[in-house]
């Protein structure tokens, strides 16, 4: 088997598939929380992933992937055989929720795929561990089995009431914890006005919060600070200060804009590549 070979696809949703890649010396160090950043070919953008699962046994490393843009696209047309050009980590800090004995997994959409080894690992040393999983509609929640044996309870919520009940990831958390449940710590992972409005939940109920920064990233290493942010009134970089904050103390605001600046250029890529 080839290094960086796709060993296994799997569609989970009309535009987001699931990649298994052949890449020993990634899995040898990885862990979970940590991302890797991959090019389809030599002449391609490097693109930042987060790790949803690994093998050290097989050698590989799960990666979900949306097609949103040019390089997500040219990766969706590439099948089982195929080879990456680059696939390079892992990079980045583990998470570490060890201090944390009753924790609250918060996913939307593939954010869902980055909450799915903290689940794995906390249930398995056996803390207390509920998972939200939110999406627009039924079609889009995805790794609902993984999650229903990796937790003590699973709750679905979609935006049309299509699966589960209907409203917003932060309805059910506040249902939960004004029902009672208390936890110590909520680790949230999705697109950023979800994480906004869970931090801004948690904040009034006064609960540690830590979230995922897949941001925009070019090296990976901090020196060309395009994953740059403010937390804490501090600038940071997710690529080797994170990519996982006190969500509370994120600036949102900012991040978002960031994350904003190449939608046209990307929209004319995917067109160009379509066409």
């Amino acid at each position: 088997m080839k290094n960086f070979e796709i060993v296994s696809k799997r569609r989970l949703a009309d535009n987001v598939c699931e990649y298994e890649i052949y890449a020993p010396y990634v899995t040898k160090h990885c862990l979970a929380g940590q991302f890797v950043i991959l090019r389809t070919d030599e002449d391609g953008e490097r693109v930042p992933f987060t790790i949803c699962d690994y093998s050290r046994e097989k050698g590989t490393v799960c990666i979900l992937v949306q097609e949103v843009g040019y390089t997500t696209l040219k990766l969706s047309q590439m099948q089982v055989g195929e080879t990456l050009a680059d696939f390079v980590g892992p990079l980045g800090n583990a998470t570490d929720l060890s201090e944390y004995k009753r924790v609250c997994l918060v996913g939307g959409g593939i954010g869902t795929a980055v909450i799915y080894p903290q689940a794995k690992q906390l249930f398995a040393e056996g803390k207390s561990v509920d998972v939200i999983i939110g999406a627009r509609n039924k079609s889009l929640l995805m790794y609902t089995d993984e999650m229903s044996a990796t937790s003590d309870n699973l709750y679905l919520i979609t935006d049309d009431g299509s699966n589960g009940k209907k409203g917003f990831v932060t309805d059910m958390l506040k249902e939960l914890v004004d029902g009672g449940k208390q936890y110590d710590c909520v680790f949230a992972v999705g697109p950023l006005p979800m994480m906004r409005a869970v931090c801004a939940l948690t904040r009034e109920l006064g609960i540690k919060t830590v979230i995922s920064m897949n941001s925009l990233m070019v090296d990976g290493t901090g020196m060309c600070g395009c994953c740059r942010l403010t937390v804490g009134g501090k600038t940071k970089y997710a690529c080797i200060d994170g990519p996982e904050f006190d969500g509370r103390e994120v600036d949102f605001e900012e991040a978002i804009a960031r994350s904003r600046i190449y939608r046209t250029h990307e929209q004319a890529h995917l067109c160009n590549l379509r066409g």
